[in-house]
């Protein structure tokens, strides 16, 4: 609650510090949205060869400028699905907030069909899309 009140003073954007990283999806408790851990890693296009990458004006970079091992300048960026002790040194945590999706509304009845005074189970209608 305090968050948004300074956010919509000061137009700042919540940076999702205080989401675990040990989780795939979190809710962040400054803004209240639903947040995505992503772990990024970033490689040489050319060898392959891992690289330790940064963050720099929102974008995922590694910090070199080029591959120590075979000189190229092109690299890839790699998407890890968990984190592991190997990749841990290289990987960099890339916060995305996630728009939930509208839900499709489904409305079902249920009928009481009686004959005079019995009463039978009720059915479900069946549902048409």
């Amino acid at each position: 609650m305090g968050f948004n009140i300074i956010s919509a003073l000061f137009g700042t954007k919540c940076n999702h510090e205080h989401v675990g990283m040990d989780k795939d999806f979190g809710y962040c408790p400054d803004c209240g949205a639903l947040i995505e851990n992503q772990w990024i890693i970033v490689k040489c296009s050319c060898c392959g060869m891992k690289h330790k990458a940064i963050i720099k004006h929102g974008k995922v970079v590694p910090v070199n400028n080029f591959c120590h091992n075979c000189g190229s300048e092109e690299y890839k960026l790699e998407k890890l699905n968990k984190i592991d002790f190997v990749n841990a040194n290289y990987a960099v945590l890339v916060r995305k907030e996630v728009k939930e999706k509208p839900r499709k509304s489904v409305t079902q009845c249920w009928v009481d069909y009686t004959t005079g005074k019995t009463f039978s189970q009720q059915q479900l209608l069946p549902q048409y899309q």
